[in-house]
């Protein structure tokens, strides 16, 4: 005991003289890794909006500070009682008021998750106006028992996520790793890996890896609009779900609007007081939802804050992104994107309202059923054609009779590819052209559009018009092949194509009036049979104008139920395939390749349907009393509206 009497102002002197040299230590720490953190800090690309601030389409928000949340009165601290439900805390509350706080708190911000998302967006506005919300990635450094070196992790709070999972709050991000033990030997060497946030995982690239862009030491990342996953490059990002990765696409496309971060150093480990005291709140940023609608918890939650290097490793290396276009028919990758808006629309009507979302499904379920029941589905006689047939039996007709010539209409379908997708290559070179100033020119850029626009209906026009040809021989009982299809569809190319042409411009132009839509959706069925009243009766593109409106008058609803199914069947079947296979993981440009070939192989399908049903309206009209035509030339008002001449008989089809 004497002995350590003695040796008490020894340990005194030493702690004197330690302590200084302790805390300058920690500040030098400290300072370093301020550096490190303003040397990495990233640069942020977000799509910006046009028509701010409810454009949800572009990123109505920026990385920024809690404070947005905290200290706000638009936010109210909520609890869940078990039993009792939700209870108010308190209003405003600050970091000390959720310091320490657990998973059954929530921060309630202003507004409705799944009501109008618009009183985020303006709230947000307002913040950002006033100097409240501040552009902050918050920095930490984050270590791993059984790891050498650290990470450097940049944390972004977002106020709302308005993705297919509508939520308050959103946190994301990326981290850098070093092999350095201290910040300041870090300051000194490059980083190993990088990897940034997405939703549940991440993906994963080496420092130097090209996909990595850089200014200087300061990496250039993509924030998606709306759901603020974070990529590497601007693309639309086609996400399966598989890894954490999410479902649907993250669209970081131009265009774009630089932003800089201002790094703020969060502690390594939480704590309950000091500055950052929120960080050991683990309740929700967010309001009280069902699933996906719930928000998020914060950073010190997370496996990738505990665990940055397991995590890592575990996580993608590349995210699958929205090819530039298909060969024939729609994109079927694209396809995914709206086809998944859908169903989370659908799921987020359920989590509002249970009753309106089930009233919904049965609708929809009454009028399938409605449409596949209240038809007469057989017999189906191949061996007359010309013949009157209900919906079900002209689609098994069509279906059957494409199985029993398979061997020339498929390859007549596949020469879609060709052609169609020569339209398409066209379209492309056009817009790739550059102008005198090296930039895209207009001029190509709108030639590009009409190519595709014109193009692509004609292309598949001239395929249809070579199965109406195979028909006919089958009528008339003369030689039958494939290429003696090319060879009638040649004779009469050039009604064809013109025909087609007239009939999408005189669409068109009415659809673009407005007014004049009620007017393009009738005479888009009215003009169906122009192909056929060319290849069959040989009649000149204005007569066959005529011909194929005085075919459908009286009988418009008929034709578009089965009009209608055709277009739905050549649409839907290959996106249809493609969603099922994005869940394989397939890549996307065999999967935009596969839904190009459905498409084709469905022309001759259409096609068929669409000269049975001709036949089917022909065989109406012979028992059916004529139609009256009216005139409707709005320069001749006299005569508006009026009964312009009795149709003449149709001639019918030899067979």
């Amino acid at each position: 005991m004497t002995g350590l009497r003695r040796l008490a102002p020894a340990v005194a002197l030493a702690a004197l003289v330690l302590l200084p040299a302790t805390a300058a230590a920690a500040t030098g720490n400290s300072a370093a890794t301020q550096r490190l953190a303003a040397k990495y800090a990233p640069i942020t690309m977000l799509r910006e909006q046009q028509d701010p601030p409810c454009e949800t389409s572009a990123e109505q928000y920026q990385p920024t500070s809690v404070g947005t949340m905290l200290g706000n009165p638009t936010v109210t601290l909520q609890r869940f009682v078990p039993g009792e439900g939700l209870e108010d805390v308190k209003t405003a509350p600050t970091a000390a008021d959720i310091a320490g706080l657990g998973d059954d708190y929530y921060l309630n911000l202003r507004g409705e998750a799944l009501g109008d998302t618009c009183v985020y967006a303006r709230d947000f506005a307002a913040l950002v106006e006033e100097g409240k919300a501040p552009a902050v990635a918050y920095a930490h450094i984050a270590r791993e028992a059984g790891h050498s070196g650290f990470v450097l992790q940049y944390w972004f709070f977002w106020y709302f996520n308005q993705f297919n999972d509508l939520h308050e709050g959103d946190w994301e991000g990326m981290q850098i790793s070093f092999e350095a033990d201290t910040p300041a030997a870090a300051l000194g060497e490059e980083p190993g890996e990088m990897i940034v946030f997405q939703h549940a995982g991440g993906e994963r690239a080496d420092w130097g890896d090209a996909k990595v862009q850089k200014e200087g030491t300061h990496p250039i990342v993509y924030p998606a609009a709306g759901s603020h996953a974070t990529f590497y490059d601007s693309a639309v990002y086609v996400q399966n779900g598989q890894n954490g990765s999410g479902v649907g696409c993250d669209n970081t496309t131009a265009p774009l609007r630089e932003l800089r971060p201002t790094p703020v150093l969060l502690p390594e480990e939480a704590s309950e007081s000091g500055r950052f005291k929120w960080l050991s709140y683990e309740g929700r940023w967010g309001e009280r939802e069902k699933g996906f609608n719930n928000g998020p918890t914060g950073p010190t939650t997370k496996t990738v804050w505990r665990e940055p290097f397991a995590w890592m490793a575990a996580q993608r290396s590349t995210s699958p992104r929205l090819p530039g276009g298909s060969i024939v028919g729609p994109q079927v990758t694209g396809a995914f994107c709206g086809a998944v808006a859908t169903v989370s629309d659908f799921i987020n009507l359920e989590a509002k309202s249970h009753i309106a979302a089930v009233i919904t499904l049965v609708v929809l379920l009454a009028l399938i059923v409605l449409f596949v029941l209240v038809t007469k589905w057989r017999p189906v006689d191949l061996e007359q054609l010309r013949r009157r047939r209900a919906f079900g039996q002209l689609v098994r007709a069509a279906r059957q009779l494409y199985g029993r010539h398979w061997l020339v209409l498929v390859p007549i379908g596949l020469t879609a590819i060709p052609i169609v997708g020569g339209i398409n290559a066209l379209a492309g070179l056009l817009a790739g052209e550059r102008g005198v100033d090296g930039g895209k020119s207009g001029l190509h850029l709108a030639g590009a559009d009409l190519l595709e626009y014109f193009g692509r209906p004609i292309g598949s026009a001239v395929v249809a018009a070579v199965v109406i040809v195979f028909v006919r021989s089958l009528v008339q009982a003369s030689p039958t092949g494939f290429g003696a299809s090319y060879r009638g569809m040649r004779a009469r190319f050039w009604r064809v194509v013109g025909g087609q042409l007239l009939a999408t411009l005189g669409v068109t132009a009415m659809a673009l009036t407005v007014i004049g839509l009620p007017w393009a959706i009738w005479k888009y069925v009215g003009w169906q049979f122009v192909q056929q009243e060319i290849l069959f009766d040989d009649k000149p593109i204005r007569g066959a104008f005529r011909g194929s409106s005085d075919l459908v008058r009286g009988r418009w609803w008929h034709t578009v139920r089965v009009a209608g199914f055709l277009w739905l069947v050549s649409v839907v079947a290959g996106p249809v395939l493609g969603f099922a296979l994005i869940f394989l993981n397939l890549s996307l440009l065999w999967i935009n390749l596969i839904g190009s070939v459905v498409f084709a192989l469905l022309i001759p399908y259409v096609a068929l349907g669409h000269t049975l049903l001709y036949f089917d309206l022909q065989a109406r009209e012979e028992k059916e009393p004529a139609k009256p035509r009216r005139s409707w030339r709005p320069w001749r008002p006299r005569q508006f509206g009026r009964v312009a001449a009795d149709p003449a008989p149709h001639p019918a089809a030899s067979g």
